[in-house]
């Protein structure tokens, strides 16, 4: 409806019963050449089923006659243009008032007419009735506009709340995560640092004894390069030193330890599995 005149332009009835003026209901098909959602109930409107309101406009039209036929108040602005007789008449067929005159000729003669007071009457009760309908749709529709978007609000409020947690708990998760990193690291340095001190003794002392075997090799072939007197000199004392000599066994890696290097394994294995499950998830 024109906001300007207050009656329908050019009115088109929609798929679903709805009436527009042309030029309101073409607005929405801006950007858009297939289809729309009809403002007042959301259904779906083709553009091409737009089909023209000839009913609703003659009523428009009458209502617009009759408003401006009251609002003249010479009586000169109520008189037939070719009979120059009162417009007392309405004609109900050709939708137009008409004078005593008019109704008595061969163009009238068979339509149905009524005064013109009483078609005036009967056309307003219609038109306060399309006024009553069109009123309350509007107001349905406000209602759910208003409840539509008070339910956003309230699902974008519970969207931020879980927004907020999912922040805090992957927070809460990678703090966990830097102080486990942390503390296996710690631990497994700690582990390097044993089984190098442990390598290291065992090494030093393996050189002491492979040195002293080497003089003691020495020794013993130095000898045996000597005549026979010579040789047979303390020859006893030598072997009874070679057999009580006994070799020292280097420290074994500690049993703890190898424990200890499963135990992370173990301790690895686990956490990939963790990262796994959370990841599907």
């Amino acid at each position: 409806m024109s906001r300007l005149s207050g009656y329908f332009i050019e009115p088109v009835i929609v798929e679903c019963g709805h009436n527009f003026c042309r030029a309101c209901i073409s607005q929405c098909w801006e950007g858009s050449t297939i289809a729309v959602s009809c403002p007042q109930c959301r259904e779906t409107v083709q553009q091409r089923n737009l089909r023209p309101n000839r009913q609703l406009a003659n009523m428009i039209e009458i209502a617009k006659q009759l408003s401006l036929q009251a609002a003249k108040g010479s009586e000169g602005d109520r008189v037939c243009g070719k009979h120059q007789e009162a417009l007392k008449l309405f004609c109900e067929e050709d939708q137009t008032p008409i004078c005593v005159v008019c109704d008595r000729s061969r163009a009238h003669r068979a339509h149905t007419v009524v005064p013109i007071q009483e078609a005036a009457q009967e056309y307003k009760q219609k038109i306060q009735t399309q006024l009553k309908t069109l009123r309350a749709e509007r107001e349905k529709l406000l209602g759910l506009k208003v409840t539509g978007e008070g339910k956003s609000q309230e699902y974008l409020k519970q969207t931020q709340t879980e927004r907020q947690k999912i922040v805090s708990k992957f927070q809460q998760v990678q703090q966990f995560l830097k102080e486990q990193e942390r503390l296996l690291l710690a631990q497994l340095e700690k582990l390097d640092q044993e089984i190098v001190r442990i390598q290291n003794e065992n090494v030093s002392k393996l050189c002491e004894q492979i040195s002293l075997l080497s003089e003691l090799i020495s020794e013993l072939d130095g000898k045996c390069q000597k005549p026979a007197s010579e040789f047979l000199q303390d020859v006893r004392s030598t072997l009874s030193r070679c057999k009580k000599r006994k070799l020292q066994q280097p420290e074994e890696i500690s049993p703890g330890l190898d424990e200890r290097v499963s135990g992370f394994s173990q301790k690895t294995i686990a956490l990939l599995e963790a990262l796994r499950k959370f990841t599907g998830t």
